[in-house]
């Protein structure tokens, strides 16, 4: 006969998310801090798409793929932020075992897919400042559009074994999550089975992702910057240097937490307190989201005068 505190539980059961334990005095507080950032990210990932549609000049590979960060963003911080709410603010702490499969399979993807853009981004700059004669016959929109492709389909392709492993594993422990979401590992641990296949291959995964974009990206840049540092004068270093600075601050809000949750979740957790750790893992997943058309719309030109010149319009419109 099983113990009291042990749950047996099938496919069609219920996840208890526990939000962030340790601060659940704070948790209003922090969700207001969390809300504030996802409209920020909302808004900010909207106008992209809109300025970019509606302005000619700006149909090009970069504003190509901004927008699918864009939508990428929207997606990512949409899967996790609303359930977060219901937990701080209406103690809803309930998840369906399919809805919890289904928010972790969204997390992984778009987070796959993201790190793919940025990959696709690195390669546009580096053509457009290595070889700036070839960047209109290199990168034409069947180009752009069919990388585009490649990126969607290798997350998908590459995070659908993490749901159909988790459903195929036995949960008899407990069904209580010390997190805000349904993050993979975080689930799986709670298997009574050996979950060697989904850990191995999360890692992977995660190598593959990660690892092999990130080099990519440093190859890139590796050339970039010999291109840069071979110009004449230093006006044209920085105003080269300038085209990708935008692209070189996203980067790093995305890797640097990414990187630093990772590598947290799978070796440090033992030794920091719980909330840390999920704070970690929050920040991730909504500071890039929220930072990336802050990054984009302050630093590329054409994008900040078209934001400007909308919002004097409208102030034109209020006024008169």
């Amino acid at each position: 006969m099983l113990d009291s505190n042990i749950i047996n539980f099938t496919k069609t059961s219920t996840f208890i998310l526990l939000g962030i334990p340790g601060l659940e005095a704070a948790h209003v507080w922090i969700s207001i801090l969390f809300c504030t950032m996802y409209t920020i990210a909302v808004l900010g990932n909207f106008i992209i798409p809109f300025i970019v549609k509606r302005e000619p000049s700006l149909h090009g590979p970069m504003n190509y793929f901004l927008c699918m960060l864009a939508v990428t963003d929207l997606v990512l911080s949409t899967s996790t932020l609303p359930k977060m709410l219901a937990i701080f603010w209406f103690n809803s702490r309930e998840i369906d075992f399919s809805a919890c499969l289904t928010q972790l399979y969204f997390i992984h993807c778009f987070s796959a897919m993201e790190s793919g853009i940025f990959v696709a981004m690195a390669f546009d700059h580096y053509v457009a400042i290595c070889h700036p004669l070839r960047h209109s016959i290199t990168l034409t929109n069947p180009v752009v559009a069919k990388t585009g492709v490649a990126v969607v389909l290798r997350g998908i392709m590459l995070i659908l074994p993490y749901p159909l492993l988790a459903r195929q594993w036995p949960y008899c422990r407990t069904n209580t999550i010390p997190h805000s979401y349904c993050e993979h590992i975080a689930m799986v641990k709670l298997a009574c089975t050996d979950i060697s296949i989904s850990s191995y291959y999360s890692l992977s995964a995660a190598f593959f992702v990660i690892g092999l974009d990130v080099f990519f990206i440093t190859m890139s840049y590796t050339q970039i910057l010999r291109t840069i540092f071979s110009l004449p004068t230093k006006d044209a270093r920085l105003k080269t240097f300038g085209t990708c600075g935008s692209h070189l601050c996203a980067i790093l809000a995305f890797y640097f937490p990414t990187l630093f949750s990772s590598l947290l979740h799978r070796f440090g957790h033992n030794n920091m307190p719980l909330h840390f750790h999920i704070l970690s893992a929050n920040v991730y997943l909504l500071v890039p989201p929220m930072l990336n058309p802050i990054i984009y719309g302050m630093r590329t030109k054409e994008i900040r005068g078209r934001i400007l010149q909308l919002i004097a319009q409208k102030g034109t419109k209020i006024f008169s």
